[in-house]
């Protein structure tokens, strides 16, 4: 988690669907606390040369602490400061699955 976390400035956030928003440390710490293992495909990668942003779209195969799995497609949109650290990441996905399996936890 540490290598990740880094890579965000220190005012970093996230956004996700299932965690809300939160400083980037927090989210990536209970992300950890609710999974066993987790696997990422990338399918695409998009830039706007004209922005600070970027795209990543890749399918997720999540296996929770409870060994229950969720697998989905998700589309992460990453905007960076000058330094080029991430300052804040948007996560889009389709929560109905995954909501539930965590709920159960």
């Amino acid at each position: 988690m540490e290598r990740i976390v880094d890579l965000f400035s220190e005012t970093g956030t996230v956004s996700s669907p299932l965690y809300g928003n939160q400083p980037a440390n927090t989210f990536y710490a209970s992300l950890q606390n609710d999974t066993n293992s987790s696997k990422l495909e990338l399918k695409g990668i998009f830039d706007d040369h004209q922005s600070n942003k970027l795209a990543l779209h890749f399918n997720y195969h999540w296996v929770l602490k409870t060994e229950a799995t969720v697998n989905f497609d998700v589309v992460d949109i990453i905007s960076f400061n000058k330094e080029l650290k991430i300052e804040h990441l948007q996560i889009i996905y389709d929560t109905v699955v995954s909501r539930q399996l965590i709920s159960n936890t």
